[in-house]
């Protein structure tokens, strides 16, 4: 059993429900601690995980030095923070802790993947990215998820792949860290824009038409940015976009469910929560506009965002563009 330190009480208070039940020994961080104290008395967040007990081995605190000797130190920290929580970590984590990224965003300010600012601020320590299609809803109750490690550094997915697969829980292993962490990210901006159809009241044909094509422009940008191609076709890439795509515990989806019904692109997200997507499609928009790669989608995903773009609009903008084949070059790789 491994010694488990996970960065964040959102989905963190998930994953720890799940690793603390078959075994591991697994302590919780957090930097408020009124929220430490509601989860250390209550034994449950009632706000994310309403009805899921947490067992009472389950640590939480709000001390940074958690992750000293911790095994492997899991980061599910929102974007717009990532970076600050691995600071203040920082000088207490040991060289040989194994440090993976469990979030889905990109840095804004550099546009960086997140496992790449643990790099950055740890350049010692391997590294790695665990992705795929799970709701924190599901994982806390344990029903049955599977995901996909990878990491450059050898040995390391496959031990993570041992370490922390059970009954409930299966991990698949993968060598493609862009690939495997881009999907994570880049499915979010086409979740919100499933939500926004649903809410406008359109049906299965465009929700599913905008799930083909955004995993085209996924797979697109993706390969711009150093992926390969076929990790897209995998947990990372469509299993991720369809559990993001059609399921109400999807923050994404429900932001967008808001928005389709003529709530403001800001409020709806006030409503909601962490929504990746609102964040992360400018910031990949930005990106494939400086490498001249074509994302039409996710382009009107940001006009309605940070434009004010009224749906439909954008969804008549996307129906009269210039007809074209299918195909794609990464199809001839």
């Amino acid at each position: 059993m491994a010694k488990i330190t996970i960065l964040g009480c959102g989905y963190g208070t998930a994953l720890g429900v799940l690793f603390t039940t078959f075994g591991h020994e697994v302590v919780t961080w957090t930097k408020f601690e009124q929220e430490a104290e509601l989860l250390r008395t209550e034994r449950e967040h009632k706000r994310l995980l309403p009805g899921v007990k947490l067992p009472e081995s389950l640590g939480v605190t709000t001390d940074p030095k958690c992750v000293s000797g911790a095994d492997i130190v899991l980061v599910a920290i929102p974007s717009p923070f990532f970076r600050e929580a691995i600071q203040t970590v920082k000088p207490y984590v040991d060289k040989s802790t194994i440090m993976i990224n469990v979030s889905k965003g990109l840095e804004a300010a550099t546009g960086y993947r997140l496992s790449q600012i643990i790099s950055e601020e740890l350049p010692e320590n391997p590294v790695g990215v665990i992705t795929g299609p799970c709701h924190a809803e599901e994982i806390a109750r344990l029903v049955p998820t599977t995901e996909v490690c990878a990491s450059n550094n050898d040995g390391v997915a496959e031990y993570i792949q041992r370490t922390l697969s059970n009954e409930k829980y299966r991990i698949y292993v993968n060598d493609d860290v862009a690939g495997c962490e881009l999907g994570g990210v880049l499915k979010n901006p086409i979740a919100l824009g499933c939500g926004i159809a649903r809410g406008m009241g359109l049906g299965d044909n465009t929700v599913a038409a905008l799930m083909t094509r955004g995993m085209t422009e996924i797979t697109r940008l993706g390969v711009g940015l150093g992926a390969n191609w076929k990790t897209f076709t995998g947990m990372a890439g469509i299993g991720d976009l369809i559990v993001t795509c059609t399921s109400l515990h999807s923050r994404n989806f429900r932001a967008g469910n808001l928005i389709g019904k003529g709530i403001p692109a800001p409020e709806a997200v006030k409503q909601v929560g962490t929504v990746e997507g609102y964040t992360s499609s400018i910031i990949a928009y930005k990106l494939a506009q400086e490498r001249g790669i074509d994302t039409p989608i996710i382009e009107q995903i940001v006009k309605i965002c940070y434009e004010g773009s009224d749906p439909k609009a954008s969804i008549s903008a996307l129906m009269t563009r210039k007809s074209k084949h299918e195909r794609e070059v990464f199809w001839m790789d």
